[in-house]
């Protein structure tokens, strides 16, 4: 039986292979080095390949898509069928609403022994009407048909058990929280990169105060709220650049008002996505997270590790990555005044802005080590086996 154990086979399931490969970097190969047998499914795509050739893990590429289509859900799920019959994985753990929703079904009619689902926020919290009635039902099911619930942070898995999402028994937060903790030690080390010429590149002048935005450039992430704050703060500071980081989107999309205006202010750089944002942290003086709906805020504890500071909304998720007065400031959602007033007090104390950030990457180095958090969920791998 234990050697049954540490060779389990084990299967993620998500609808796009973004989520993979940001969600499992280094997971999957870590899972595989402790003697699992790793399987992975998404939509196709090169990310998908990307990815199995990062993490030398088997890879399926299923079409699923995002947003309701009762045909096409219908044909994924059939095809995930066929893969679980195929692969006899003795784990389905499945990622995101729909991801979750497919992964579940199919992992519980094909009689997957261990069957996880992931929960990385709640869409339905922002949702009105009909679709809200929908998104919870789709949870509810998700998490009826599983046998353990994981959530990111704490406040999440508070949610869900409030909302009566899930049974409390199975619900579960690994380790400290987030999907996979942040590489504090290489990636987000504020000592590897080189902000003076960053901010050359970006014609950002190296005295020059910045606020810096990480995320989709959506309604849902608070954009509204940062460009009416920055009104304020651009008259207030004369050296004050905004730094936004990441891609305007069609769905939530902003006002084309208000995206000119990003678009035309000469000390506003747009730098659309990209993959790996630690070098833009470095740049910032402060990071600005007025979302308004968060699993965990995985931005924050990012900025964290490379000592920066965060103005963040008080909202489950933002709770556990932002640990308010120590490493960070959380504000009222959707309250621009309250957002500019924080943001203010960190540009005009630079010792402020020191000491939270100090203390922002010692609470990441502590609470979020990947390693730390694989080691936790292989070992939560093999209790439910043990179960079973």
């Amino acid at each position: 039986m234990e050697e049954m154990q540490k060779g389990f086979k084990l299967l993620h399931v998500a609808t796009v292979a973004q989520s993979l490969y940001y969600f499992l970097d280094g997971q999957a190969r870590y899972m595989q080095e402790q003697g699992a047998n790793v399987h992975c499914v998404s939509s196709p795509g090169e990310l998908l390949e990307l990815f199995s050739e990062r993490e030398d893990v088997p890879v399926h590429g299923i079409e699923m898509a995002r947003a309701i289509s009762p045909f096409k859900d219908l044909v994924s799920l059939w095809r995930l069928c066929r893969l679980i019959k195929e692969l006899r994985p003795d784990i389905v753990h499945a990622h995101t609403p729909k991801g979750g929703l497919l992964g579940m079904i199919s992992a519980f009619l094909m009689r997957v022994p261990v069957r996880v689902y992931n929960v990385h926020g709640l869409p339905h919290v922002t949702a009105t009407g009909f679709k809200y009635r929908l998104l919870c039902l789709t949870e509810k099911i998700s998490c009826a048909l599983a046998h353990r619930v994981f959530c990111v942070s704490v406040s999440l898995a508070a949610q869900v058990r409030d909302e009566k999402l899930s049974s409390h028994d199975k619900v579960q937060v690994i380790h400290n929280g987030s999907i996979n903790g942040v590489d504090a030690l290489v990636r987000f080390d504020p000592e590897k990169h080189d902000a003076g010429s960053l901010r050359d590149s970006l014609d950002i002048p190296r005295t020059a105060l910045v606020v810096g935005f990480v995320g989709r450039l959506v309604k849902d992430k608070g954009i509204m709220e940062l460009i009416a704050s920055w009104d304020i703060l651009r008259e207030k500071f004369s050296d004050l650049h905004l730094l936004l980081v990441g891609p305007f989107e069609d769905k939530d999309s902003i006002p084309v008002a208000a995206k000119q205006k990003l678009e035309s202010d000469e000390r506003i750089h747009l730098i659309g996505h990209v993959d790996d944002p630690a070098p833009y942290y470095a740049v910032m003086d402060v990071l600005s997270f007025p979302t308004h709906r968060e699993g965990f805020g995985l931005v924050a504890i990012e900025a964290s590790a490379m000592r920066v500071p965060v103005v963040a909304t008080c909202i489950p998720g933002c709770v556990d990555s932002v640990s308010d007065g120590v490493t960070g400031t959380l504000v009222p959602k959707c309250d621009a005044d309250a957002l500019e007033k924080a943001l203010s007090t960190y540009l005009v104390d630079p010792l402020l802005r020191s000491k939270h950030g100090v203390a922002g990457r010692k609470r990441v180095l502590e609470d979020f080590q990947p390693s730390t958090i694989w080691k936790d969920l292989h070992n939560e791998y093999i209790d439910l086996l043990n179960v079973k």
